[in-house]
């Protein structure tokens, strides 16, 4: 029985932990607080959320997290995809801006952190590996590009709505001649700025005579220096009086204890959704953590990273917030800013609860373009159209998946994207392993190996036929080797014994058992003996369990090479 240190990883990190750690955790917190604070903002606008709602989804989520999560440099909180499909949820069951749609998204929170509690629980972080790397990627890609367009209305100044890129696009078109220049103009600014700063600000601060604290610091501050400067704008200047759609007042204080609906209708709604973002929020939380913890030869437990972020997300749904999930880019800022252990997190926790106490007053003039220019920024990182490039050029069936989970989320929405991308990784692993591949070997000369006898010069016997099977056998591709075995052997009357090499073959369920059944009666009825050779234990295992050893027409082999010597060294057999 796993013991209570395995699903609180605090009680075995926490009891090493040095002065050092603190002082890493504490610069890597300073620095993570002062990017998250806009971001948070920002998410919550995308959300559909007031923006204090981004505030508190990262506070006791991070806290829950530090916890029970195993990864010492993901940082928990809304993440842009997670927040947009919140928004595409609760919008179809509560309109914006009532209380009803705050409190469905505290309920899909509830839901998600439920499933994602649950899946740990149960063991079952293995399911992620389902999910196609190639088709998340596409959908990751499309939904960038959905968020960026559905933040244009904030930087135009115009009301526009839609649920996919068509409606989108048609919304903001039939709003352009209520366009809201100073709003433009504040948004375009700052996504200059923003841009500029992603890739520049950093090389200008390591030119400066500065310690390499304060440019860490100052090159994460970008987002800071924006929100000020057009907050001050706004403010000097009177411009919410000219129509620049400000933030307005937000209210200050900690998070404050709320409770999800359990209406049996409501749930009912929201579970598919939830159920598909937890799926995405994992596949995505779990890819970041496992490729940081790679950097530092550490290791991360997927089936407990379960029940880490089930536990944020249950901490969100009690505390005001909305679904959260490791987020790329505050990971990576946290890794680079030297995070040791999770206790960074929970640092950025406390920072964001004094800012969530003493500095929500100040952003009562932020413009809400400039939140949405940090989202379109931050979004950029997520657009990956390289990988339609690289599919195209290696898998045609994955260029195709990823091309179609595109399209789908650009021209239906995010739900049916993610739908899409789901079912096609499942299709498309259905597909690969339901057609395996096969190869007739012969021994290549002078040594005890077999190779593909289409790609190698070999020997063989017109008598004797080996096939090498390169997937395990189980009820989809069964029949599969059934007829292609059918088809190789009916056509040849020479044959006399078949040789199944199982080298690759992990595991035979019952129905791949019957399909060889019926191969060993069919192939005895024409004369031909069936033989297997590397044989894996595990599988001869369970093929013991049956009659077919008893009833195999021929033998089995420990080494392909004896199935050879056996059965190929025969003088009236000419080679080919």
């Amino acid at each position: 029985m796993p013991s209570l240190k395995s699903y609180m990883p605090i009680l075995s990190w926490g009891r090493t932990y040095s002065r050092a750690d603190f002082s890493r955790d504490l610069v890597a917190a300073l620095i993570v607080t002062i990017m998250l604070i806009p971001q948070s903002l920002a998410y919550a606008l995308l959300a559909g959320l007031p923006p204090e709602a981004g505030i508190y989804a990262s506070i006791t989520p991070i806290l829950l997290y530090a916890i029970f999560g195993t990864s010492r440099s993901l940082a928990v909180g809304p993440v842009a995809v997670i927040s947009l499909l919140t928004a595409s949820a609760v919008g179809q069951v509560a309109e914006q801006g009532t209380a009803g749609y705050a409190v469905a998204a505290l309920t899909l929170a509830f839901l998600s952190g439920g499933i994602l509690l649950a899946f740990g629980l149960l063991r079952l972080g293995f399911l992620a590996n389902f999910l196609s790397h190639p088709v998340i990627a596409g959908f990751i890609t499309a939904s960038g590009i959905l968020i960026a367009v559905s933040q244009l209305k904030h930087v135009f100044g115009v009301d526009a709505a839609g649920h996919n890129l068509p409606e989108l696009l048609g919304a903001l078109f039939a709003q352009l001649s209520g366009i809201n220049w100073i709003t433009l103009l504040l948004g375009a600014v700052a996504i200059a700025f923003l841009a500029w700063a992603r890739i520049g600000l950093r090389s200008a601060m390591d030119r400066l005579p500065i310690p390499q604290l304060l440019a860490d610091l100052l090159s994460k501050a970008g987002p800071v220096v924006v929100v000020v400067a057009t907050t001050l704008a706004v403010w000097l200047f009177s411009l919410d009086r000219d129509g620049v759609q400000i933030v307005g007042t937000v209210p200050q204080g900690l998070p404050p204890f709320t409770m999800p609906a359990f209406a049996p209708d409501l749930l009912k709604e929201l579970l598919v959704p939830a159920i598909l973002i937890s799926v995405i929020g994992f596949v995505e939380s779990v890819s970041v953590a496992q490729t940081l913890a790679a950097k530092r030869g550490e290791r991360i437990d997927p089936d407990q990273e379960l029940i880490g972020l089930g536990a944020a997300n249950l901490g969100a749904a009690f505390t005001g917030g909305y679904p959260v999930t490791g987020g790329f880019s505050r990971s990576v800022v946290n890794f680079d800013a030297g995070a040791s252990t999770q206790a960074a997190g929970a640092f950025t926790a406390v920072g964001l609860a004094l800012a969530a106490v003493a500095l929500t007053p100040l952003v009562y003039f932020l413009p809400k373009a400039t939140l949405a220019a940090t989202i379109i920024v931050a979004v950029l990182s997520l657009m990956d159209f390289s990988i339609l490039k690289h599919t195209w050029r290696y898998s045609r069936a994955d260029f195709t998946a990823v091309a179609v989970t595109i399209l789908l989320t650009l021209l239906l929405g995010v739900e049916v994207g993610v739908a899409s991308g789901v079912t096609l990784s499942v299709a498309l692993h259905l597909y690969k392993t339901s057609r395996p591949h096969v190869a007739e070997v012969g021994l290549v000369s002078g040594t005890q190996h077999f190779r593909n006898i289409n790609r190698h010069e070999v020997e063989t016997r017109r008598h004797v036929v080996t096939l090498r099977v390169d997937e395990s056998l189980y009820f989809v591709n069964a029949r599969f080797l059934q007829d292609l075995i059918e088809e190789r052997i009916g056509a040849d009357s020479e044959v006399q014994d078949l040789v199944l090499m199982l080298s690759a073959v992990n595991e035979i369920d019952f129905s791949a058992l019957e399909s060889l059944e019926a191969v060993n009666e069919r192939l005895i009825e024409i004369g031909v003996r069936l033989h297997l050779s590397e044989v894996k234990g595990p599988v001869m295992d369970r093929l013991r369990r049956s009659h077919f050893l008893t009833d195999l027409s021929g033998e089995v082999f420990l080494a392909q090479y004896d199935g050879w010597i056996a059965l190929a060294g025969k003088a009236d057999s000419p080679i080919r």
